[in-house]
């Protein structure tokens, strides 16, 4: 295991220089170093091996839900959520240097960058090309060197790859936000009662009728916010099925400690991943909605 003082001021994340998960890494941990990794299970592995400290994921989309793969790699990562970010989305039609908008034909990036930015590409006549990723594809576009290829991509990959931005923010929906969380080998304990806090937990029901209703029952009777319930299957097997789950507290608030000591109880299995503040953003998201 590597354990340098470079690696103890990096952080990891999926994706190519200039990527969203780039940019939240040097908004949130701007005196850090950021690794970028090829893949989720990459970024998890650089702090497990102590290449980095910290890794920056995206968990959840406001318009594509969430992330694929993630909550599969959680529970093997044996890493803790030690803190959440947000970052509004937004997209840029880049190309070659001196193209004119005109000239372009196809436009390359990654398959949700696509779907988000119909308006535009429907508008300009454009083909739509899948790439790996947002990043990924101004750089192929760059490496190309043809007039008639752009990318959607964010503002830092024209900067990091040399291309300029023809159309600005052509994103189709102005709420566009993705959910990141950092993850670290150690938890951080937060004090209760410092503050909103969030409590991301994985729990597996046990084999009984109506196990999962008995198991939630206890955060309603105990006033306790769930703001995210996420099922998936186990190891391929329809019959085993595993949950993640955020809820709004903090696990020494006496309601929230209740309710998962009845979770508990109905549960063959029950870990708890981060209890961590709980962003702004939050805040902000629910006064709008008022």
């Amino acid at each position: 295991m590597s354990d340098t003082t470079e690696s103890r001021t990096t952080i990891s994340y999926q994706g190519e220089p200039g990527a969203n998960s780039h940019i939240i890494c040097a908004q949130a941990y701007p005196d850090w170093t950021p690794l970028p990794c090829a893949s989720f299970e990459e970024a998890f592995a650089a702090v497990n091996d102590g290449r980095a400290a910290l890794a920056m994921i995206p968990i959840e989309n406001s318009i594509a839900g969430r992330v694929a793969d993630i909550h599969h790699l959680i529970p093997s990562s044996n890493l803790h959520i030690v803190a959440e970010h947000f970052l509004p989305i937004h997209f840029q039609l880049m190309a070659l240097p001196g193209t004119p908008i005109e000239a372009i034909r196809t436009v390359h990036s990654h398959v949700h960058a696509l779907g988000q930015c119909r308006k535009i590409i429907r508008r300009l006549g454009l083909k739509a090309i899948v790439a790996g990723d947002t990043a990924g594809a101004a750089r192929e576009v760059a490496e190309a060197g043809d007039p008639s290829r752009g990318a959607l991509a964010p503002a830092m990959a024209a900067g990091v790859y040399g291309l300029d931005i023809l159309a600005r923010d052509v994103e189709d929906e102005s709420h566009n936000t993705t959910r990141f969380v950092v993850f670290s080998p150690e938890a951080v304990e937060v004090p209760a009662a410092s503050g909103p806090t969030v409590t991301s937990f994985i729990f597996r029901v046990r084999n009984i009728p109506a196990a999962l209703y008995k198991a939630l029952g206890g955060f309603a009777t105990n006033g306790v916010n769930m703001s995210k319930l996420e099922s998936y299957m186990v190891e391929g097997q329809f019959s085993a099925t595993q949950f993640y789950a955020e809820v709004d507290g903090h696990p020494e608030d006496p309601g929230l400690a209740r309710a998962l000591d009845e979770l508990a109880y109905f549960s063959r299995e029950l870990r708890i991943i981060g209890t961590y503040p709980a962003h702004p953003f939050r805040e902000t998201t629910r006064l709008a909605a008022e």
